[in-house]
């Protein structure tokens, strides 16, 4: 874990320094999230912004920004005379973001497999391939890493602002999970799921593509039932 969080922290200072500037609140969004999500912020983690401000080298003002918005997608609550705090995970409700999360996945499958460029198709499958291979090396950090640049991928080739905005805190939810149950995944049919999805949306059919994802959500879907049945 600690690895992830080394990665994940270089990854913004990279960000601060490209030839484009991105905005600092987007920046600490992206870090504090992925803290969560990844739970080196467990579930009932006090949030204190001096505290990530310091760790992420970002102002407490922009921090404050993103701490607002991922309050509003639910991964920070505030309790009376506690301030805000990591959200937990409930498990019941899990099932009604997958639920949710397979139609709006659908919809970005079908409208990737349409509207992607031969470089997106190609970039979609390498990072499936990515994750194939790091799961035959059982290797999590980039099995993840792997995993997030495809969604990344897939979600700008789709052309589908509307889903992808609804989409991402579902996606974070989701990641958030695996990590917390992680010894109740399989790694591997996690990477076979994701190859599948590659390469239905770089045959360019839409309808192949949504069925590809509808495999992986099936496979999002027996996962949480094995960790609430345990």
């Amino acid at each position: 874990m600690v690895g992830a969080i080394a990665a994940l922290e270089e990854r913004v200072m990279q960000k601060k320094g490209a030839g484009v500037r991105r905005r600092d609140a987007d920046i600490a969004y992206e870090a504090i999230e992925a803290m969560i999500s990844t739970m080196a912020l467990p579930p009932g983690s006090p949030i204190v912004d001096a505290e990530l401000s310091e760790r992420v080298g970002i102002g407490r003002t922009p921090v404050r920004e993103a701490l607002m918005r991922l309050m509003s997608i639910g991964l920070i609550v505030q309790q009376p005379r506690r301030g805000l705090l990591v959200s937990p995970i409930d498990l019941a409700n899990h099932l009604d973001v997958i639920l949710t999360r397979r139609t709006l996945e659908r919809v970005i499958a079908s409208c990737s497999a349409r509207r992607a460029t031969t470089a997106e198709r190609n970039e979609i499958v390498a990072c499936a391939e990515r994750m194939v291979a790091a799961a035959a090396k059982d290797d999590l950090k980039a099995y993840m890493r792997a995993d997030h640049e495809l969604d990344a991928v897939n979600h700008a080739a789709c052309r589908n602002a509307s889903a992808v905005t609804a989409v991402v805190p579902l996606v974070t939810q989701c990641r958030r999970f695996w990590y917390a149950y992680q010894h109740a995944g399989e790694i591997a049919e996690g990477a076979r799921c994701h190859a599948l999805l590659a390469h239905g949306i770089a045959t360019g059919n839409g309808d192949a593509a949504a069925r590809s994802s509808d495999a992986l959500m099936d496979y999002l879907e027996t996962f949480t039932r094995r960790v609430i049945d345990s």
